[in-house]
């Protein structure tokens, strides 16, 4: 039977074109279906406890996404950050207010565009790439993270803070997560003790710089003319009132 009410969706591109994706994979489309916002997940987005465990977002999402046969866990975090700006603007139109240097910007999240994808550079279905650390020479393959791998890693990074608290691992667990092999050998064990003991600072920088040139993702910054009359490029901040526009 054919529902009483239709709701409107739209068609959201993704940054990764859904080169990364395996074939046949529903996002390996390179885009997805998502509804408008409803009374519904203005419920999801007011619940104390999705809120206070950090899960309001991706709940939000979750419910959002029409596409069939999508499986949460495996969207690029680039992706990701793409589906949350079109549900923002799904939601509550495209007009963003931030302060930002004492002034008031209002960010037209309709412009914002995702980041240039050089096609060559991947190849189709394969989310692995391989870099030469340019001090050790070691040889390192590498992922680019989906919400399961960061779901992982907040969850090891939470652990750990349990067993030392004084302590603040979070760059070392994301290598640990983000590298495949060392040198050929892909024995979780190798790996993390490769990051614990002998990734050099510039090899990590160096490393960091490869993933961030090869995610896929938005251009998440806008255009600021400060004091001087200069344009600058600047991070957009992603607030309290992001998807909360009226909260004070």
């Amino acid at each position: 039977m054919e529902p009483k009410f239709k709701l409107p969706t739209e068609t959201v591109d993704l940054p990764s074109k859904g080169i990364l994706y395996p074939e046949g994979h529903p996002l390996s489309s390179g885009a997805l279906e998502m509804k408008y916002m409803t009374a519904k997940e203005e419920d999801i987005l007011t619940n104390q406890n999705y809120i206070k465990n950090g899960t309001v977002i991706d709940r939000l999402l979750k419910s959002l996404i029409v596409t069939e046969g999508i499986n949460y866990e495996d969207i690029l975090v680039g992706d990701k950050n793409a589906l949350m700006v079109a549900a923002r603007i799904l939601s509550y139109g495209a007009d963003y207010n931030i302060s930002y240097r004492g002034e008031q910007v209002t960010v037209d999240l309709a412009k914002v565009d995702n980041k240039p994808l050089d096609e060559s550079q991947y190849e189709k279905g394969k989310n692995e790439f391989t870099f030469n650390l340019p001090i050790s020479k070691a040889v390192v393959t590498f992922r680019l993270f989906t919400h399961k791998e960061e779901k992982n890693i907040e969850k090891e990074l939470q652990g750990l803070k349990k067993l030392r608290p004084n302590e603040s691992p979070e760059v070392t667990t994301r290598f640990k997560y983000m590298i495949t092999s060392i040198n050929g050998d892909r024995e979780s064990g190798e790996i993390r003790d490769f990051v614990d003991n002998y990734l050099l600072a510039r090899d990590a920088r160096a490393l960091r710089k490869e993933y961030s040139r090869l995610q896929p993702d938005l251009n998440l910054t806008f255009n600021f003319v400060n004091d001087e009359g200069r344009e600058e490029e600047v991070p957009l901040p992603i607030g309290l009132d992001f998807f909360w526009p009226d909260a004070e």
